[in-house]
């Protein structure tokens, strides 16, 4: 079942195709694993580091790992830095912001990420305009409206090439089935997360996946909801305030970017969770939502049905919704409001 697509490795070894990926916000907590993982990547060849300060150094440590991509990196202060760093590239990954801090939800990094999600993603559609974006500054389910706005207005939107990153909800989800379960977390069905990516927004699909829906009493099922639900908020407070799901997220993303780059190639079949322009609630003013998409040479190939929900699915769904219509509107005003 579509639903229930087992976890695979993060890199396949299909044919190999040159592409090159840019990360914005490279010398974070996450821009910087992510980019080692990405240099790992047999199908990169061309890996663009952009940050404020120290892309330059991160590149130069990176470049030193022998796979085929050549690293380049790109700090703020030099001349057209941003425009070098995303011209012809196949994918722009923006992991770009600040972090979440105890008592934070995602919302409250709105005001300082928002600001710098609208620059980043004017810079890609003046540089980029072709280009799959990937957006993983929180929170997604506002700046990913930003970026669709921003590309609007430069008259080169395409909503099959648009992504908010919502694979962390995925793993997380398959990881935390295996400690209740006591089984395989690699050998685990992936639970289907529909909505968005911040607390209630997020809906873990129990009643379609054969493990958690015979397996779990009705108490596990709540508590498995709520810690998908709220699993960031477990690092950020396990951090001590030193930072938030940075790992974690690192390999959900280059899992993501990955399978892009795998429907680009023209691979079959590849099939992950994504916050996306959708048709389904689009009647309720709710033009984003998170669902299963098949990828493919042109970004989007197909959205997936969502399936039948549980009556307690339904219940989440309606206040899924709710919170997710405020969030999409509050990007596109902080667009039309800017410019």
């Amino acid at each position: 079942m579509l639903s229930r697509i087992a976890v695979r490795r993060c890199f396949s070894s299909t044919t190999i195709n040159p592409y090159k990926v840019s990360v914005l916000g490279a010398c974070g907590g996450i821009g910087q694993p992510l980019s080692l993982l990405l240099k790992l990547n047999e199908k990169v060849t061309g890996l663009n580091l952009y940050d404020l300060k120290n892309a330059k150094g991160v590149a130069t440590d990176l470049s030193h790992i022998p796979t085929n991509s050549t690293v380049r990196g790109f700090n703020a202060d030099e001349p057209d830095a941003l425009h070098n760093a995303l011209k012809d590239s196949d994918v722009v990954v923006i992991p770009a912001g600040v972090p979440r801090k105890p008592g934070m939800t995602r919302d409250d990094l709105f005001n300082v990420n928002a600001g710098i999600v609208h620059d980043l993603a004017k810079a890609t559609a003046e540089a980029a305009p072709d280009a799959c974006v990937l957006v993983i500054s929180n929170p997604v389910n506002s700046t990913v409206p930003i970026v669709a706005e921003v590309f609007k207005k430069a008259g080169s939107y395409n909503p099959k090439k648009l992504f908010g990153v919502t694979t962390l909800d995925s793993i997380r989800s398959a990881r935390f089935l295996s400690e209740l379960t006591n089984t395989d977390p690699t050998k685990n069905s992936r639970i289907s997360i529909i909505g968005g990516h911040s607390g209630v927004t997020i809906l873990p699909l129990l009643s379609q996946d054969k493990l958690a829906s015979t397996k779990l009493t009705k108490e596990q099922k709540e508590t498995l909801i709520h810690r998908v639900q709220f699993g960031g908020d477990e690092v950020v407070k396990a951090k001590n305030g030193a930072g938030s799901a940075t790992l974690s997220m690192a390999q959900a993303g280059a899992q993501f970017t990955d399978a892009v780059l795998r429907g680009l190639s023209g691979e079959a079949n590849i099939v992950e969770p994504t916050f996306i322009e959708s048709p389904i609630f689009k009647h309720e003013g709710i033009e984003f939502f998170a669902q299963l998409v098949r990828l493919g040479p042109k970004g989007v190939e197909e959205i997936l049905p969502i399936g039948e929900l549980s009556s307690e699915e339904k219940v989440l769904l309606d206040q899924c919704k709710e919170a997710l219509k405020k969030n999409i509107n509050k990007g596109k005003d902080f667009v039309n409001a800017r410019d």
